[in-house]
């Protein structure tokens, strides 16, 4: 259940909303913030939140490819896999990483840090083939690079 100061903050971005459909992307993203993935307890706070049903709320949920419905690593990996970061390269990266992580695209390793995506585009075309990693975006990358982030992002999390 969400605290008393998260639902007076997202019943506030609700109101200043023109509708609460406006709102309920950024709604689901702070709840999924707050529980780590979009729960089902999540869904129905957020469509009591939103004057909506749990059926429009979850349609919306499962539109947005940032939106987790199921639980996800500490830091989600999304690699994107458009037209350009295919080309350079994107769609190998992807499986490289699966295999170094000992996964599956789509899966979490063992210890919870880490769930690998693909991503239809991440709009960094001009340096693909290119990750986000939690909010941070890099570009430019080579499997060694793309290691070499992720055991910075595992001593981030290891050190907090």
């Amino acid at each position: 259940m969400i605290d008393n100061e998260l639902k007076i903050t997202l019943e506030q971005r609700v109101a200043a909303a023109v509708t609460p459909r406006e709102a309920a992307v950024e709604v689901m993203k702070e709840l999924q913030h707050h529980y780590g993935w979009l729960t089902d307890e999540a869904l129905h706070e957020a469509a009591n939140l939103l004057g909506l049903s749990p059926l429009q709320v979850e349609e919306l949920a499962t539109f947005y490819e940032m939106i987790y419905r199921r639980p996800v690593g500490r830091r989600v990996v999304h690699v994107c896999d458009s037209i350009s970061c295919w080309a350079m390269g994107g769609e190998t990266l992807l499986e490289q990483l699966a295999g170094r992580l000992g996964i599956g695209v789509g899966e979490t390793t063992s210890d919870g840090m880490f769930t690998l995506l693909p991503c239809c585009c991440l709009g960094n075309c001009g340096q693909s083939p290119t990750m986000l990693v939690g909010d941070n975006l890099y570009g430019g990358l080579t499997l060694e690079k793309a290691l070499d982030i992720l055991q910075r992002e595992r001593e981030g999390i290891e050190t907090k």
